[in-house]
């Protein structure tokens, strides 16, 4: 049903407060910029606020749509606010069941992921690598858990004797933890990334007599 608001009032509206429209809609402006719409109900006798949106991307007539879905909701005994809280309890979950993957796990999906687009050559090469060389160190651990030691432990026995290989599992982990962490995470560094620490740590490649290279991040 209609309310009190107009659009123009939604549009206009810059002072702070609660505007009321109908049926328990509120308008609610923070500033010029930041409004948002609530329903406002009662479930057992409490208050209840239901958030229904920005009014950026909200107009009037779809806040007042969603109200009278949200009333059907209550009258039917949903409590709105605490389904909303295990809405987000529940994704809270599983987030941190996908952070909690175990590399290998992780592998796995990226291999399963891209198994059709790569030629039989990467097919046969990535599960065999990693199962052979990394998997035995790290394969247990989650993304969270692995170090830098980790990497440099279980290249270490392959250097030297397998460059171009410890090279390309080096590369494959490193793209495996990168694919399973937060874009935005500014602080984090991928413990894969060890390109000085090879060059300083890792004896050199004694029968050509070469010192050792940086590592390079073939895949």
């Amino acid at each position: 049903m209609a309310g009190r608001l107009k659009p123009l009032d939604v549009e206009r509206e810059k002072t702070p407060g609660k505007y009321a429209d109908a049926d328990g809609l509120d308008l609610i402006v923070v500033s010029e910029t930041s409004k948002n719409w609530s329903y406002r109900c009662w479930f057992k006798g409490k208050q209840r606020w239901h958030g229904l949106g920005s009014f950026k991307d909200v107009s009037l007539k779809d806040a007042r749509l969603a109200r009278d879905a949200a009333r059907l909701q209550v009258r039917a005994g949903v409590d709105l606010v605490q389904e909303k809280r295990t809405a987000r309890e529940e994704k809270k979950a599983a987030e941190a069941m996908e952070r909690a993957k175990t590399f290998e796990e992780c592998a796995q999906a990226y291999i399963d992921e891209h198994w059709d687009g790569w030629r039989k050559k990467h097919q046969a090469q990535w599960p065999s690598t990693l199962k052979r060389d990394a998997y035995p160190t790290i394969g247990q651990l989650t993304i969270a858990e692995i170090r830098p030691s980790h990497i440099h432990d279980l290249l270490k026995p392959i250097w030297v004797e397998k460059r171009e290989t410890a090279n390309r599992v080096r590369g494959r982990i490193e793209t495996i933890i990168a694919k399973n962490v937060d874009v935005d995470d500014k602080d984090f560094r991928n413990p894969a990334e060890l390109t000085k620490q090879c060059a300083r740590s890792f004896p050199g490649d004694q029968k050509a007599g070469r010192a050792t290279p940086p590592c390079s991040a073939l895949c």
